[in-house]
């Protein structure tokens, strides 16, 4: 049945936008305020290393003075970032509020990130921070407070598919945002419907440019964008470092081999790699080497010097999330990615015992990762997606 597509509307509802004091949330609130909503805003303090009350003894040879945590702040909420969205929020009039989740951001994200490095995966912390604190923690928290729904400043959408049938309910639907360069809908496959039902997403329409213009038109005294990174929010130089003082212990050295087990070097610590990484091997040998596999179980980093090796058509996704609330009818045919930054591709997921799907790929896929996440869509609709195993 053809199913008609809706934005949601309510009469004068309450919203707590999440405000970090960059332009994407302060556009936000704007924005919704403009639209007769009322708002409030809330910023949110996240965990850094700068909040460890104790420190992890020196081994045998180490300097004490290379494990105290790093004087630097979580990046997504510095003091800076703060005194912004407190500026935006006089600016437009609204009440602002600071929630301290130090605490829920340490165990919730750090921690599984902790736990899935030391398992051998490569974690994304966005999307569990997503799941579990900002549309989580800071979503029961919004509603508590009287508010009907969280806005963000995501580029992504979320719309209503009515199917006008008894039988067949409708559902909340969650759609890649219009501005595909920066759409965010990707981190986002975790969340369910009553997350979806109280979730605002006015960025979703617009592109990042129309929002530069927007800031400007409300005069907004937003904090000035840091240059694209890739880095976690939470590590202030290198995921090495990090990893370092977290998990000193962890890190115990093994072999290189290449795919028929020849041994080629010693690596640092399996934490320390993910696949398709060339750089810092550490191999005497002049070709270029990439990392094929982490065999976890017998501490042993696989290498080769075909980065073709890297190329494969299938994988595993476990912990499946499927935004409707149901699992479709599988086989299913679907476009896919397994990191944010990729293309679509073309797939066909089929059902694996348990809650497991394996997700075949017409055209190989590089560098398929464990513990990253594989997200599948239907046109512009995100339909779910799981974790690579």
């Amino acid at each position: 049945m053809q199913k008609k597509l809706q934005t949601k509307t309510r009469h004068k509802p309450k919203v707590c936008v999440a405000m970090s004091g960059g332009v994407d949330s302060s556009v936000t609130a704007a924005l919704l305020k403009d639209q007769g909503y009322e708002v409030f805003g809330v910023f949110m303090r996240f965990w850094s290393e700068a909040d460890e009350k104790e420190h992890r003894r020196p081994v045998l040879g180490e300097r004490a003075s290379n494990l105290r945590p790093e004087k630097a702040e979580n990046r997504c909420c510095s003091k800076e970032s703060e005194y912004h969205a407190r500026l935006v929020a006089e600016k437009l009039g609204i009440s602002f509020y600071a929630f301290d989740f130090r605490q829920e951001f340490r165990g919730l994200v750090v921690g599984d990130f902790l736990k899935e490095e030391i398992e051998g995966h490569t974690p994304n912390p966005c999307v569990v921070c997503n799941q579990f604190i900002k549309f989580g923690v800071l979503l029961r928290k919004a509603l508590a407070m009287g508010a009907d729904y969280l806005a963000t400043g995501h580029y992504a959408r979320v719309a209503y598919f009515d199917t006008d049938s008894k039988e067949d309910q409708g559902y909340f639907g969650l759609l890649r945002g219009v501005d595909q360069k920066k759409d965010q809908a990707y981190f986002l496959y975790r969340l369910n419907q009553d997350q979806l039902s109280h979730i605002l997403f006015p960025l979703g329409e617009y592109t990042k440019e129309n929002v530069f213009k927007l800031a400007k038109k409300y005069q907004l005294p937003f904090q000035k964008e840091r240059k694209e990174s890739q880095d976690l929010c939470f590590i202030k130089k290198d995921k090495g470092s990090f990893l370092k003082r977290q998990l000193l212990e962890e890190a115990k050295k093994g072999p290189i081999v290449n795919l028929k087990g020849k041994r080629l070097g010693e690596h640092k610590g399996l934490i320390f790699y993910t696949i398709g990484q060339r750089k810092h091997l550490n191999i005497p040998d002049p070709k270029p080497y990439y990392v094929v596999k982490i065999d976890q179980e017998n501490n042993t980093l696989v290498v080769s010097d075909n980065k073709d090796d890297l190329l494969k058509n299938t994988l595993i996704a476990d912990k499946v999330n499927w935004v409707k609330g149901e699992s479709p009818k599988l086989p299913l045919e679907v476009k896919a990615k397994i990191r944010s930054q990729h293309l679509l591709s073309d797939a066909l997921l089929k059902r694996q015992r348990g809650t497991k799907i394996k997700v075949e790929f017409k055209k190989a896929q590089r560098a398929i990762t464990p513990g990253q996440s594989v997200v599948f869509y239907g046109g512009d609709e995100v339909l779910g997606g799981g974790m690579i195993v």
